[in-house]
């Protein structure tokens, strides 16, 4: 009697980006189990859809499951989806899911909209590997900490901010990550006042001081990812490589040195070079 659970992924701001098989989807199942059901009702009267929303969101969500797993295992399609986007991605849901799975419920995903890979796609940094990272801490002193765990990190990273903390967000940035490191700034993606740039952090900080109505709407933040060129010690590199020529040749001592940091091999074999020309 199982039937199946939608994820369905919803606009992030744009109507026209619902998908054909989302609509159908919210019209053919039992019940739409919705983050805000205010907010989902407009999205179903703007396309005719008639089914019945029940809520299902942070603050309810583990006392609603046993209902919806209950509902599915009698056999009625059942429909998860957030405000906007993809549930799970820094929504609710991500329980229903997990029980649904336990249950050997079907899960069936809708794809659709997601502010993140939407901003990734835009904005011109580096995309064959990256890290969702949601929202970072709201006290400063836990935010920073945050950043120092990923300021060597190499991927690109994304980062939703709420409007209020875009600008001591991208402060503690420069702070941690330094003024020139790179950053994607996407806000309002696909409505009215839509706004995708990309700069450096020193002067995403200096933008958004400057005008304020960029520190309105919903926030998207891609990170550049650290470069061996800007991370590295220059003092320890140094100290590392001159003990190793000691007893090694540059080529040996470069690689090694490679090896040990994840430096690339040929800016250790420059340095290296430099180091024995200076003695």
């Amino acid at each position: 009697m199982s039937a199946q659970l939608f994820v369905v992924a919803t606009p992030i701001g744009h109507l026209d980006d619902m998908t054909f098989r989302a609509i159908e989807v919210l019209k053919s199942v039992s019940v739409v189990a919705a983050e805000d059901t205010r907010q989902s009702a407009q999205l179903l009267k703007h396309y005719n859809i008639a089914t019945p929303l029940t809520a299902c969101h942070d603050h309810n969500e583990s006392n609603k499951i046993n209902i919806l797993i209950e509902r599915l295992k009698n056999g009625e399609d059942i429909a998860l989806v957030s405000d906007a986007g993809t549930p799970l991605i820094s929504d609710p849901g991500f329980k229903l899911v997990r029980a649904a799975q336990e249950h050997n419920i079907r899960v069936i995903p809708v794809p659709g909209a997601c502010a993140a890979i939407a901003a990734l796609s835009a904005v011109g940094l580096p995309s064959d590997r990256f890290s969702f990272e949601g929202f970072l801490a709201s006290k400063q002193s836990q935010r920073l900490l945050q950043l120092e765990k990923l300021k060597h990190e190499t991927q690109t990273m994304i980062i939703y901010e709420a409007p209020h903390r875009i600008l001591e967000c991208v402060k503690d940035m420069v702070e941690v990550f330094g003024a020139e490191r790179p950053v994607g700034f996407a806000r309002e993606i696909t409505k009215t006042f839509e706004t995708i740039k990309k700069m450096t952090l020193a002067e995403l900080r200096t933008f958004i001081e400057n005008d304020h109505h960029q520190q309105k709407g919903e926030i998207v933040l891609v990170i550049g990812g650290a470069t061996e060129e800007h991370d590295v010690n220059q003092e320890k590199l140094d100290k590392l490589l001159l003990r190793l020529l000691e007893d090694l040749s540059v080529k040996a001592a470069s690689q090694l040195v490679a090896d040990l940091t994840g430096i690339k091999k040929k800016i250790a074999y420059q340095r290296a070079l430099e180091l024995t020309q200076k003695d």
